[in-house]
């Protein structure tokens, strides 16, 4: 297909011409598996568009979308983009405070709901200073007849219904006179108008300061990461896939939509009705019937796969299960790095073993994803070494890439012609990367610093925040606040993050701030704390304290001993007062899985000696981080969250000696 488009508008045009009825965008209904093709996609978005235009929305408006992945979601998106508004991808785990700071700052005239999200919609709309109004990506039904009701929504006012907007779009579409002329030439003009640096998206990223920052992402920057992209990682045309991440999630936007456009391939979205929970009940059965010949995935979610793999072979007994590990052993050993192979002998060594669990257990594990199945692509958090060699030696390798949303997103990533694992990848064709000690010195290869990057897929800048833009992207670089480096053979390996977002194991971003902030105002014994959290099964925290006030309060709970059991009690004294915070406003609206479920006490404070702070005393993430390694790896080796750790003993006797 023609990569010349200058819109992504006008690659949804083109592959509707070049791919006619080939299948494109595919969703359950009941029982059913309902298909779009290319030709369905283009015409059902000039559709809505022509709807959204008839109910007055203009150039440039804002729509958000809160909703599972769909096909829905991608026509609607589609048709906001033709009649010339930009698209709000939201997630659908932001509570109520979250969506509604996201409304009010990017102004959104609509916004796009499920069924799953139609309540959380609803309830927030009188909270938003200029109240959108709501359109149901799913049919109409009694329960959002009963949620209208509740919430006091008029039908063709407050609430309308993406069917029947489509509908009246279709009638649009063929009629000779009314208002269908009318809407049709202004359709036209806006798409004619349409140019490669208008805003796509706007994606809400957590910042620094606990705001998130809305990331404006042009067609530029999305035609030109998915055809680079696309260019490192090859597909087939015709091939499919099953879409298990959700499009406001950047990694899964540029290529399931994008990226599937040009290359002519199918994507189909898990059953979600009946809410997130029937989905990911759905999701082992949605894949054999999908049968994708590939998948993206995150280290959450392939984890989760590897560990019930694990699981349900040791549970078929010793015998096959020997094999199992074997075979795992020897597929790893054979496969060394993936890019430098071992010897010919520890080749021939681990063969037999390979190959017996290959005839009689690995075919089972790679039925899971289907019959298809080549690859995963892993995105979205850093997938960990072990995922990488387990999934390689059973036969579905998972690669790993690296990106930022800013970036729109893809850097780099592994693929099946070449990868190492331990790394993120080589470089996508025509972004420039540097790896740089700091703002004038770049680093040698193989040596550690700030990834940079430069290029087409870099965003036009944060909405509404010309100051965070210019700290971000300097002379048309792009700072990504992470940490690697590009070793010997071209491949870049991420070390750490600089400008540290907690992630959790699903690839989920939160920022610290918000919660060293809130801790720091509602503690009593706390001085300084460090939220950690890098894909990790729980948010922990690192926390030094006031001496003096800490001593006091022991002494008036009756605690004046050092015993193991004295120490536990002052423990408990720190857990809630640490825990404070979340009984307070802006506290209490902080989720549950960032808030530290344990913590490691630092008998001394974060200084400059070890270059643990900064000259404004700002900590260094990274370097704390590496620092009380061992003291996070305690707090991680047990088989939940307990703060009552021999280090925290120790380090306590220390502070109140």
């Amino acid at each position: 297909m023609n990569t010349s488009v200058r819109t992504v508008v006008e690659l949804l045009r083109g592959a509707a011409r070049e791919y006619g009825e080939r299948p494109y965008l595919g969703g359950k209904t009941g029982n059913e598996w309902i298909r779009y093709s290319y030709r369905d996609t283009d015409m059902l978005s000039d559709a809505f568009a022509l709807a959204l235009i008839s109910l007055g929305l203009k150039r440039n408006e804002n729509v958000a979308i809160l909703s599972e992945g769909r096909p829905s979601w991608v026509i609607a998106e589609f048709g906001v983009l033709k009649a010339g508004c930009v698209s709000v991808p939201l997630s659908t785990k932001l509570q109520g405070e979250e969506i509604i700071f996201r409304l009010d700052h990017s102004e959104s005239r609509v916004l796009l709901v499920s069924e799953n999200n139609f309540q959380k919609g609803a309830e927030i709309l009188d909270k938003v200073k200029r109240r959108p109004f709501l359109i149901c990506l799913s049919p109409k039904n009694s329960r959002t007849g009963e949620l209208c009701g509740k919430y006091s929504l008029v039908p063709g006012k407050d609430i309308f219904y993406y069917d029947e907007l489509a509908a009246k779009g279709r009638e649009f579409l063929s009629a000779s006179g009314g208002e269908g002329p009318i809407l049709r030439g202004k359709l036209e003009e806006i798409n004619g108008s349409l140019g490669p640096d208008d805003t796509v998206t706007i994606s809400y990223t957590s910042g620094t300061t606990g705001n998130p920052k809305g990331i404006m992402l042009s067609h530029r920057n999305y035609l030109h990461n998915a055809f680079a992209a696309a260019a490192v990682v090859r597909v087939e045309e015709g091939w499919k896939s099953l879409i298990m991440l959700p499009l406001d999630h950047s990694f899964a936007h540029t290529v399931g939509i994008y990226v599937f456009l040009f290359r002519c391939l199918a994507m189909y979205f898990p059953d979600s009705q009946g809410g997130p929970l029937a989905a990911l009940r759905n999701l082992p059965s949605n894949l054999k019937e999908v049968n994708p010949d590939f998948l993206l995935t995150v280290p959450a979610l392939s984890g989760n796969f590897m560990k019930k793999m694990i699981q349900g072979v040791a549970a078929k007994g010793k015998f096959i299960n020997g094999i199992f590990e074997r075979g795992v052993r020897a597929g790893i050993a054979r496969a060394g790095n993936g890019f430098e192979r071992p010897p010919f002998p520890a080749r021939v060594k681990n063969f037999f073993p390979w190959a017996v669990a290959n005839a009689l257990v690995f075919p089972s594990l790679r039925r899971f994803f289907g019959k298809d199945i080549k690859f995963c692509i892993g995105g979205g958090a850093l997938l960990e070494i072990r995922q990488q060699e387990f999934f390689n030696a059973i036969g579905v390798p998972v690669y790993q890439g690296y990106g930022l949303t800013e970036n729109a997103p893809i850097i780099c990533s592994n693929s099946r012609e070449r990868h190492k694992f331990g790394t993120s990848g080589v470089i996508i064709p025509g972004l420039d990367v540097r790896i740089m000690k700091d703002e004038t010195a770049e680093c040698a290869v193989g040596e550690a610093g700030q990834i940079v990057t430069r290029g087409d897929s870099v965003m036009k800048g944060y909405y509404k925040n010309a100051e965070a833009t210019a700290g971000t992207v300097i002379d048309g670089w792009l700072w990504s606040g992470d940490l690697g480096y590009v070793d010997a053979d071209g491949f870049l390996v991420v070390t750490g993050r600089e400008k540290a977002l907690l992630i959790a194991a699903d690839g989920e971003k939160y920022s610290p701030e918000t919660i060293e902030e809130a801790v720091i105002n509602t503690s009593k014994f706390i001085d300084q704390i460090m939220v950690y959290n890098e894909q990790c099964k729980f948010t922990s925290a690192l926390v030094t304290v006031n001496a003096g006030e800490l001593s006091a309060a022991a002494k008036a709970a009756g605690i004046t001993g050092s015993s193991d059991g004295d120490m536990d009690r002052v423990i408990d004294l720190l857990r809630d007062d640490l825990a404070a915070f979340k009984d307070t406003g802006s506290g209490g609206a902080i989720p549950a899985q960032w808030r530290p479920s344990s913590f490691a006490v630092i008998p001394e404070a974060f200084g400059e000696e070890h270059g643990l702070v900064n000259s404004t005393m700002k900590l260094v993430r990274h370097k704390v981080r590496d620092f009380y390694l061992s003291r996070i790896g305690e707090i991680y080796a047990g088989p939940a969250a307990d703060p009552h750790l021999p280090g925290n003993r120790d380090a306590l006797r220390r502070v109140l000696e």
